[in-house]
Order: structure tokens, then C-alpha cells, then sequence
């Protein structure tokens, strides 16, 4: 009789419905030499959770609360500057305008000059789109090759 209870008691533990009182039971039932053939393979498992919870952490904690505050105060004081510089930035950006005072090319480069570093920007944008549609060939080949060595 007292078999099929420990029986009916593991179904209701490994559904999670065990009252405290049955896993109790079920701990002292395993802690026993004599426990059936058909169910030594749950004793370890109820020795293990006996004795981790008897484990305790030995080791000194050192707790830190002044750091923890003192980086709070950094954090807020870095978040302020940064609006300061975004407000700054945000202000005299704005009121640059293009004057007479302004950077023009014409000013410091003759016309062949320019001519050739557009041709130049033109061949790099060439060649980068040539490398975009390469890498677009590696991504259907990595969709490929993943096909056939991961199974799902």
C-alpha cells in the first residue's frame, strides 16, 4: 500500500499539484535504504535537493552602496553635458548660414580638379555597387548551404 502511495505521490510531484507535506514525504521515502527497484533512479535526485538545501554560502559580501550612488550622480551629470552639447549644437548649427565667408570649391580648386575627384567618386560608387550585389550572391549562398546542414 505504502508503495502505490509513493507512486501516486511522484505523479502529483512531477505534475507540479504536490502539497509541501507529500514532497516531505517523498524526500524521507528516498532517504531510506530500502526503496523499490523501479523507482532508485528518482533517489538521487530527492538526495541532491536534501542537500543543497542544507549548502550555504560561505564567502564575505562586500556591499557597495556609496559607489552605486556616486555613479548615479555621474550618470546624471554626463546626461546634463550631453543635452548641453546637443542644445549648443542645435543653436550655432542653426545660425551658420551660407554667407560670403562660406568654403567654395571654385575658390580652391580649379575645374579639372573637381572634374577629376567627381569621376573619382563615381568609379568608387561603381565599384561599391559591384561589392553590394557580391555580397547579396553570399547571402543566397549562405541560405543554401544552411539548408543542407541544419536540420530542422
Amino acid at each position: 500500500m505504502e508503495l502505490d502511495n509513493i507512486e501516486k505521490l511522484l505523479e502529483k510531484y512531477f505534475e507540479a499539484t504536490a502539497t509541501v507535506a507529500e514532497e516531505e514525504t517523498l524526500k524521507q521515502y528516498f532517504a531510506q535504504e530500502s526503496v523499490a527497484t523501479h523507482l532508485e533512479q528518482y533517489a538521487p535526485m530527492f538526495q541532491y535537493f536534501s542537500n543543497a538545501k542544507e549548502e550555504r554560502y560561505t564567502k564575505q559580501l562586500s556591499l557597495a552602496q556609496r559607489s552605486s550612488s556616486s555613479r548615479r550622480n555621474i550618470y546624471k551629470w554626463i546626461s546634463a553635458a550631453a543635452v548641453l552639447v546637443l542644445m549648443f549644437g542645435i543653436y550655432f548649427g542653426s545660425s551658420l548660414k551660407k554667407d560670403e565667408n562660406a568654403l567654395v570649391l571654385e575658390d580652391h580648386y580649379t575645374q579639372e580638379e573637381i572634374a577629376s575627384a567627381q569621376e573619382a567618386f563615381k568609379l568608387l560608387a561603381l565599384n561599391f555597387n559591384k561589392g553590394a550585389e557580391q555580397i547579396g550572391y553570399l547571402g543566397e549562398f549562405e541560405k543554401t548551404t544552411n539548408k543542407f546542414l541544419v536540420k530542422e
